[in-house]
């Protein structure tokens, strides 16, 4: 593969200075060893166009426990189009390759895409698929009213990954069983790599979303607005939250970010079992709240269970 290729490269291209080093070799020498390393890198580039990789014209890149993926996810398994899905562990995409998740890898042909961001990869979808599926695709259309709805909701999305991680990072087991440490999708690896850095990703985290009281609680008065308007909108039987009968990905995307703290069963389609985080299991401080919402908002969470229940 050359993805794969491309990575024993790098690795390389990394231990080439220390192995200069380490026999003392000449200048010329090591302007031998930079010519034999461009030469290598443009074999690689000729075997991509050679013996191109064999790979699905979809591929989504993943980690289980993660809304924004369960809303991409959730999309292509309603479309019903064949991807096969690729699961790091944690955030080490984030923080050391500069790759959040859901990535979505396209080929066509020996020209391979990658489009990050849930709203961008569901835009894509609906365009790639209109002329060939019109009438299975119009979940997905992007209309003006949906879209505006799907920024507020993927506010909500973010809120929910403050709120979540300012319960569980102290944690140290739970939050490495979300991540994926007892998950086989997760390469092994990665599950030792998560366990040796954990403290540093703990430490990125609180730092990059800002985990701190203040920022909580604006955080959590953001989440308990939106549930309280979408629970006050299912009050006249709707089945689309923007009204209506028919579902669209708006509908998704709510249930998908809600079920990340309700976790109703069907939760991933199958793909999260093995890092689901049971309520019993949760912090107690983290368990008021969702009892707290439950009581609270029951339009809103009788029909995302509802929703999962048809999935």
């Amino acid at each position: 593969m050359t993805d794969n290729r491309t990575l024993i490269f790098a690795a390389i291209l990394f231990i080439a200075p220390i192995f200069v080093a380490w026999y003392g070799l000449s200048v010329v020498a090591a302007a031998g060893i930079v010519i034999l390393l461009l030469l290598c890198r443009w074999l690689i580039t000729l075997s991509g166009i050679i013996a191109p990789e064999r790979s699905p014209e979809l591929q989504l890149a993943t980690i289980s426990a993660s809304h924004f993926v369960e809303k991409v996810r959730w999309s292509l398994d309603r479309l019903g189009v064949d991807y096969e899905e690729r699961t790091a562990g944690g955030t080490l995409g984030a923080y050391f390759r500069g790759r959040t998740v859901p990535q979505l890898k396209i080929r066509t042909g020996i020209v391979r895409s990658v489009i990050g961001n849930s709203p961008d990869i569901l835009r894509y979808i609906y365009g790639r698929y209109l002329p060939e599926r019109p009438e299975r695709v119009a979940f997905l259309e992007p209309t003006a009213e949906r879209v505006a709805f799907e920024q507020r909701l993927d506010g909500y999305g973010t809120s929910l990954q403050i709120w979540i991680y300012y319960h569980m990072l102290h944690d140290r087991e739970l939050t490495l069983h979300a991540w994926g440490i007892h998950s086989p999708a997760t390469p092994a690896w990665q599950r030792v790599v998560l366990r040796v850095i954990f403290p540093f990703l703990a430490f990125m985290i609180r730092f990059s979303f800002k985990i701190n009281d203040t920022h909580f609680a604006r955080s959590v008065a953001r989440i308990e607005t939106l549930l309280a308007d979408i629970n006050a909108d299912l009050t006249d039987g709707r089945k689309s939250l923007l009204g209506g009968d028919e579902i669209n990905y708006t509908d998704l995307t709510f249930a998908a970010f809600t079920g990340l703290w309700l976790m109703p069963e069907g939760y991933g389609g199958g793909k999260a079992d093995k890092v689901r985080i049971e309520r019993e299991r949760a912090p107690e401080a983290m368990r008021a709240d969702i009892e707290r919402w439950i009581e609270a908002f029951p339009n809103a969470i009788s029909w995302v269970e509802t929703l999962y229940e048809d999935r």
